[in-house]
């Protein structure tokens, strides 16, 4: 029976891993084992582990990496932390196969960790682009430790293959958190606003903004206008996710926490959601504003625009729904305003997404329970000078 072991760190990627998850747990020629780290296991952000436990999954091991302030050296000393706890749990479990999902720094971790004890990677979301961030290199260092390869689009292949990795291990297979939104009922607007205890209003903006490590502008002034161009909206409700552990997040969390404060009836901040509620807020509302890839990768397939501010997720392939600003006042308001139109809401319900793959979960799955993960570890560089001639 293969062992494949599972890594995850915080709540936004096990909504994405969950279907996936699930297929490794039902099949009998696979022992699925889950390893939760970072986030799950803070209390700021909800002890999200907890979530996967009612789940019904079995965590095998918890990789703590403890950031009390989310600052540069506190992530460069919770990396090594997790590199650490990840060496314990991979000599303890022993898989014979890590799937990892994105570019987080407990990801990096994770992946040297078991490149190190000699164990094959499974890299999830490969040749992706974010130039205004860390995840950038990071994504990049991952996927030269891992063997196979489950990209989003064509063109991230490409990218995958021009890094030296060989075309045959690298796979198109579209985008998990589109497969999500299509093997789960997303909630009625009433049965949402009962669950999260909310009530929608006439416009409704769902603002998910993250720390920009690589951004020569300050956090705090960037979430500031946000926070005044939603201000000035007339009509509108807020519903406010929480920034995830990055450096700078917790100069965020701050400023949003005062807003709602003051702002008690038309603003409301999640630390937790969960996919369920997290996707059906996006499509009960009219906008999804700030500088998350759920704006850029589902919030298309949801048919709601987006505002994508800053650059962040500069690098990435965008459907026409989104409109990407710059982090000031008067180009988000803008943006909002433009993102709001009759006209351009119109467009949106037309547009294609790059992301949309039929059954992501269910190809990685049938590749991975298939796949000969013996004698994979030494690999030569696929030179594509020397094997296009």
């Amino acid at each position: 029976m293969k062992k494949i072991c599972v890594i995850t760190g915080s709540r936004a990627e096990y909504g994405l891993l969950r279907n996936l998850m699930s297929k490794f747990k039902k099949s009998r020629n696979i022992e699925l084992q889950v390893v939760v780290t970072c986030m799950h296991l803070m209390r700021k952000f909800g002890l999200t582990y907890r979530e996967i436990e009612n789940d019904g999954f079995k965590i095998n091991y918890k990789v703590r990496m403890p950031i009390k302030h989310s600052v540069s050296k506190n992530i460069v000393r919770a990396t090594a932390l997790g590199m650490i706890g990840f060496s314990k749990a991979f000599n303890k479990l022993k898989p014979d196969l890590v799937v990892v999902l994105g570019d987080r720094f407990e990801i990096l971790s994770a992946a040297f960790a078991a490149h190190s004890e000699k164990i094959p990677i499974a890299h999830i979301g490969g040749g992706e682009s974010t130039t205004g961030v860390i995840d950038e290199s990071i994504r990049h260092s991952v996927t030269k430790m891992s063997s196979f390869h489950f990209v989003s689009t064509k063109k991230y292949k490409q990218r995958v293959i021009q890094l030296g990795e060989n075309p045959k291990n690298v796979y198109f297979v579209g985008a998990l958190g589109v497969d999500r939104i299509k093997s789960i009922k997303l909630l009625s607007k009433k049965d949402l606003e009962k669950r999260i205890n909310f009530k929608f209003g006439k416009k409704n903006i769902f603002v998910t903004y993250h720390p920009v490590s690589l951004n020569r502008y300050s956090e705090e002034k960037n979430i500031k206008a946000i926070l005044n161009s939603v201000k000035k909206l007339k009509d509108a409700k807020i519903i406010f996710s929480s920034p995830n552990v990055d450096s700078g997040s917790d100069v965020i969390l701050k400023i949003i926490k005062k807003f709602v404060n003051n702002n008690k009836n038309k603003s409301k901040l999640y630390k937790s959601m969960g996919d369920l509620f997290y996707l059906s807020s996006i499509k009960h509302s009219d906008l999804v504003l700030g500088n998350s890839s759920s704006g850029i990768i589902e919030a298309p397939t949801l048919k709601i625009p987006t505002v994508n501010v800053g650059d962040r997720q500069s690098g990435r392939i965008k459907a026409d729904s989104i409109i990407d600003c710059f982090p000031s006042y008067l180009q988000i308001t803008k943006s909002i305003n433009k993102a709001l139109s009759e006209k351009f809401k119109k467009q949106v319900f037309k547009v294609n997404n790059p992301y949309d793959v039929n059954k992501s979960a269910d190809k990685i799955f049938k590749i991975l329970k298939k796949i000969n993960t013996k004698n994979i570890l030494k690999k030569n560089f696929y030179d594509l000078s020397f094997n296009n001639k």
